[in-house]
């Protein structure tokens, strides 16, 4: 039995993954200082002895004895991100410093989950690992970009400096139950409009696109990149390579849902990426085969009955 820390445990992708380390016959600490998780996701955890639920910021330093950490704290969404950008960046930076020092204090091996948002509004398709992105240090997007990126860099000066043991992972749009149904990402925005009929909004001209994964497919990849010989750090893109426009998402899920929604189309946001795609070759190689199993019609509608009872919020 491993004891491993989750920070970010009670949001949308790390509650999916306390479950599965606990599934495995783990001892899970669960951070979250419920920001944008909520101990809704979690509840049905707190009965299993081997699971403790812990109310911090991971601004603050947190000490315990552990094994391994999966450094999730950090709002992801647009809305959330920028409703207080200063304390995004705060969360991306002192929070992996926090989790560094204290993996260097008890040994632990440390993984970061960072995002595609490092390739900024991307100048190569699909992206690779070794492509330093586009990104506008002073838009309203920076802070949570640039956070990310300065995390980064901080795994890999503790990992060369202090011997952490890091990973690295960049982590493209993913989505599945308990995505917050007031998040304005665009599976949540789309599925939510459609169960309301009301119109479905597209930005721009709807042909920018996403890649997107099903949680269950990241869990299995975190957990597999946690296990990688310590000389292999990453980072290393974690997504699904099948590329979807805006538009042909919400023509799913409007067929989906039986909606009666229209698309009406909106003035593209600053910095948003046109183009969106991973190349997962690096995660293939290392990762013992990883890729993606599950497509996007096979779970978007357990993800809409997911929503449906929160379709009202």
């Amino acid at each position: 039995m491993k004891r491993i820390l989750v920070t970010g445990g009670a949001g949308f992708l790390g509650s999916h993954l306390c479950e599965r380390l606990l599934s495995e016959g783990n001892e899970v600490i669960c951070l979250d200082n419920f920001f944008t998780g909520s101990r809704s996701n979690v509840v049905h955890l707190l009965s299993n002895p081997y699971f403790e639920l812990v109310r911090h910021d991971v601004t603050v330093p947190f000490y315990a004895e552990v094994d391994e950490i999966y450094n999730l704290a950090c709002p992801a969404s647009p809305i959330h991100y920028q409703y207080n950008p200063i304390k995004t960046v705060k969360t991306s930076v002192m929070g992996a410093i926090n989790m560094l020092g204290l993996a260097k204090r008890v040994k632990a091996k440390v993984l970061q989950a960072s995002t595609s948002e490092v390739y900024g509004d991307p100048l190569i398709h699909p992206q690779t690992e070794s492509y330093w992105g586009n990104v506008n240090p002073i838009g309203p997007r920076s802070c949570y970009d640039e956070g990310k990126r300065c995390a980064e860099t901080l795994f890999v000066n503790y990992h060369e400096q202090n011997k952490v043991r890091i990973k690295i992972a960049r982590i493209f749009n993913t989505y599945g139950p308990r995505m917050s149904p007031n998040d304005g990402r665009v599976v949540s925005n789309f599925i939510v409009q459609a169960l309301n009929n009301k119109d479905i909004t597209i930005f721009g001209d709807g042909k920018q696109t996403r890649s997107f994964m099903y949680v269950s497919d990241l869990v299995e990849a975190f957990i597999r990149l946690m296990n990688t010989p310590d000389n292999f750090t990453g980072p290393v893109n974690l997504g699904n390579p099948s590329e979807f426009t805006m538009l042909e998402l919400a023509e799913k899920v409007i067929k989906l849902t039986g909606s009666k929604s229209k698309l009406i189309y909106l003035p593209l946001p600053q910095d948003d990426p046109t183009q969106r795609q991973p190349d997962i070759s690096l995660a293939k190689k290392h990762l013992n085969g990883w890729s993606p199993s599950v497509k996007l019609d096979d779970r978007l509608i357990h993800t809409i009955e997911y929503f449906k009872p929160l379709s009202n919020i």
